[in-house]
């Protein structure tokens, strides 16, 4: 997820040719295509004939928006007959919004924005547009929400924690490293489930977590393996959207690695243990079609929507286990699973923060509200918050 910037004083309801005409290419593009009506009483996204999406980096990244991309690709199997617009590497400013105007000018009355920084322009779009349902992949709106607007994602941090235990298991030094972007509250959970879920079969665990400040900066990345690994760190996993150049620098040296949002196995055929990824295709299925019925409005997503596992929905899944995973390791991993799944949580109290402050009392469990505001490392992270 997104660091959240302002797209600045946008004027969205600016004659939409000249919008469409400063943004980026758009896959599928259809100049012969009208702008969608706005002002009528249709429910917003009914009987859509064509979807836009964009994303922040490339379809090919390994990572965030490579899962983007195969839920494009299914909504294409699924909805042959509607035109699927995809536009990648656009940026979290004024272009976001611009991309969004072209699409509209195309036809487009579902827009999912898929980067955390689109949030500011999703809202601008979909205030300029009322008839066009605009989704947002991970941010949060004020209840309650337009009436065409939404946001959904899944419980990443559930995922993470497995995927912790098995790291755990793994090293042999203790250290395990991980690499993230920036400190919102989704990489926080993601960085705290995977040490707890370590911490869970090897108490003294330390989690040394490192910042690149981006979403996808490979050199970065690659200065900031080579020092974990320099420092003893035998398992590496990341928050990144392109997850290549991490996952190959750690193979190279002879670590294990934990993956993150896309199944990138293929790039670590010794090292590889498991990891978590997302599984978009069902999730956008379902939110076009309950657009496309007229339901939008007063559904599940026309709000804050979120699924976990123990909805039995959540769209960010455990990845397939390597080589060295041993059936012990699988064993405690399906464990946990179940207890996730029946409605425990891996912040189940107490939650001893890194300053030694218990921020969850014990037989006590958050909510997912409060789960998305933390702020803080626990007990066992060896980092920062800058």
């Amino acid at each position: 997820m997104r660091i959240r910037r302002t797209a600045g004083a946008l004027i969205v309801a600016a004659v939409v040719a000249v919008l469409a005409a400063c943004s980026p290419a758009v896959t599928n593009d259809d100049s012969g295509s009208t702008s969608a009506a706005t002002g009528s009483d249709a429910a917003p996204g009914k009987d859509a004939k064509v979807v836009g999406v964009i994303a922040v980096g490339p379809k090919d990244d390994f990572g965030y928006n490579q899962a983007v991309y195969q839920g494009v690709e299914a909504l294409r199997k699924n909805f042959p007959d509607i035109k699927v617009l995809d536009a990648y590497n656009i940026p979290e400013d004024d272009t976001a919004a611009t991309t969004m105007e072209s699409m509209i000018a195309q036809g487009a009355t579902i827009i999912f924005a898929t980067s955390y920084g689109h949030l500011d322009a999703a809202k601008q779009v979909a205030a300029a547009h009322p008839d066009v349902v605009v989704v947002h992949q991970g941010g949060l709106l004020d209840e309650p929400a337009p009436a065409n607007m939404g946001s959904y994602f899944g419980s990443v941090y559930e995922p993470v924690y497995l995927a912790g235990i098995a790291a755990g298991a793994a090293t042999k030094t203790g250290k395990l490293g991980y690499v993230y972007a920036i400190p919102i509250p989704q990489t926080l959970a993601n960085i705290n489930a995977f040490t707890l879920g370590a911490q869970s079969v090897r108490p003294d665990v330390e989690v040394t977590a490192v910042s690149t400040t981006a979403w996808c900066d490979p050199a970065t990345q690659a200065d900031r393996v080579q020092s974990l690994l320099s420092s003893g760190v035998d398992v590496v996993t990341q928050h990144q959207d392109c997850t290549k150049t991490i996952i190959e620098a750690t193979e190279a040296a002879g670590a294990y690695s934990v993956g993150y949002h896309a199944d990138a196995s293929s790039l670590a055929p010794k090292g590889w243990l498991t990891g978590s990824e997302w599984n978009w295709g069902p999730t956008y299925t379902d939110i076009v079609k309950t657009a496309i019925a007229g339901d939008f409005t007063g559904s599940q997503y026309n709000g804050n929507y979120r699924a976990n596992m123990a909805s039995g929905k959540n769209p960010f899944v455990q990845s397939k286990f390597g080589p060295s995973v041993t059936d012990a390791t699988k064993a405690l991993i399906s464990d946990a699973a179940a207890k996730l799944t029946a409605g425990g949580s891996p912040f189940t109290g107490p939650i001893t923060a890194q300053d030694g402050t218990i921020k969850v009392p014990a037989g006590t469990t958050p909510d997912e509200a409060t789960i998305e505001q933390m702020d803080y490392f626990v007990k066992g992270v060896t980092g920062t918050l800058s």
